[in-house]
């Protein structure tokens, strides 16, 4: 259970992209938590992505911005520079990872213990979250693999989300609708993750409000960071 309820939503967004400061508001609003995993080696730095045709800011804010940025959220690791983990030697697996995760830290003022795989499911692999699990101080680590599902999972190094936002809209909702009516004698988690900067493509940051208030406010939902969730004691 999640401090004496049954079910928990949970929220993921990657890259520490200067659009978080528009999303954080947004979360606050509805008493909402998330867990923004950051790549430590890039803070700081200015760039554009070309996304469906459409260029979107990705930039990053500076290391000494980030505790009062995401104050009251959670800051988890996303490597120090975003590479394909599963083309990388063993030994450099573990540097992005833990050095990322160690500079992560110290910026939060707390341990850091979580992180998602960057560049998705395709670049990482079970040899990857061996050395994780084994190398790092990593306690759970997020894919991209949605489940569509509120079940719990055995192995939290290789955890698949409910729910990718950005292309999966009409999911998102109806999932949404799903979770708030479901009434479960098991413990069950609605795990929402994507980018900030993907609201920017076609202006959605509107549409994602709808779905924070749809979802929030409920009595019988505990609304937690990933480790305050994924970590819970069931």
């Amino acid at each position: 259970m999640f401090h004496g309820k049954m079910k928990a939503v949970t929220f993921s967004y990657d890259d520490a992209v200067t659009q978080d400061q528009r999303l954080i508001p947004i979360f606050n609003r509805y008493d909402l938590k998330c867990t923004f995993n950051l790549n430590s080696g890039l803070l700081g730095q200015a760039g554009m992505l070309l996304r469906e045709g459409v260029s979107v800011a990705h930039c990053k804010p500076a290391a000494n911005e980030i505790r009062k940025i995401y104050e009251g959220h959670e800051i988890a690791a996303h490597t120090l520079t975003h590479p394909a983990l599963s083309h990388l030697s063993d030994e450099d697996v573990i540097r992005e990872v833990e050095e990322d995760r160690k500079a992560l830290s110290e910026i939060a003022g707390y341990e850091v213990v979580g992180m998602a795989y960057p560049g998705g499911t395709h670049v990482m692999n079970e040899h990857v979250a061996d050395l994780i699990r084994n190398h790092t101080g990593i306690k759970y680590a997020r894919t991209t693999t949605s489940t569509h599902n509120f079940d719990l999972q055995s192995d939290l190094i290789i955890f698949n989300p409910t729910v990718y936002h950005h292309v999966e809209w009409d999911e998102l909702f109806r999932l949404g609708e799903e979770f708030l009516a479901l009434k479960p004698d098991t413990p069950k988690i609605f795990y929402i993750w994507g980018h900030a900067y993907e609201f920017d493509i076609r202006n959605e940051w509107d549409r994602f409000e709808q779905f924070c208030r749809l979802i929030s406010g409920r009595d019988d939902i505990y609304y937690g960071t990933n480790a305050e969730v994924l970590l819970a004691k069931h």
